[in-house]
């Protein structure tokens, strides 16, 4: 599958939670309820993967994990807030670049339109 086609089927999936779900509950609970969906389309979702922090030659002990990769190849960040910021699609573009990926998706949960509350990422 393409970048494109894996992130066509994300955001269905994406859908079909916010469908079933609707909004205002735990990012967790939507990060559960994604995973499943995801993997009933045979995507391959890895889950709060630790981020490796490369820093002056040296890997920094400290724990940074992202929401979900799916294929290894699309990173997907949570949120489920009244209000996004920016630093959320920059945090997102760090990953992204740490992890030496392409393309992003950053999804809040807690909204009236969920087609509108996707956002992709490109590094």
């Amino acid at each position: 599958m393409t970048i494109n086609e894996i992130t066509y089927e994300i955001r269905g999936a994406i859908y079909d939670v916010y469908k079933t779900l609707g909004p205002g509950l735990l990012e967790s609970v939507y990060e559960e309820a994604l995973v499943y969906e995801l993997e009933q389309r045979g995507l391959k979702v890895e889950r709060q993967k630790n981020v490796p922090i490369p820093y002056k030659g040296n890997i920094l002990r400290t724990e940074l994990r992202l929401d979900l990769i799916i294929e290894d190849c699309v990173i997907v960040e949570l949120k489920s807030v009244e209000e996004m910021k920016s630093v959320f699609s920059k945090q997102l573009l760090t990953y992204l670049r740490l992890m030496d990926k392409r393309v992003g998706l950053l999804v809040n949960f807690n909204t009236d339109d969920i087609l509108k509350s996707i956002q992709r990422i490109v590094n």
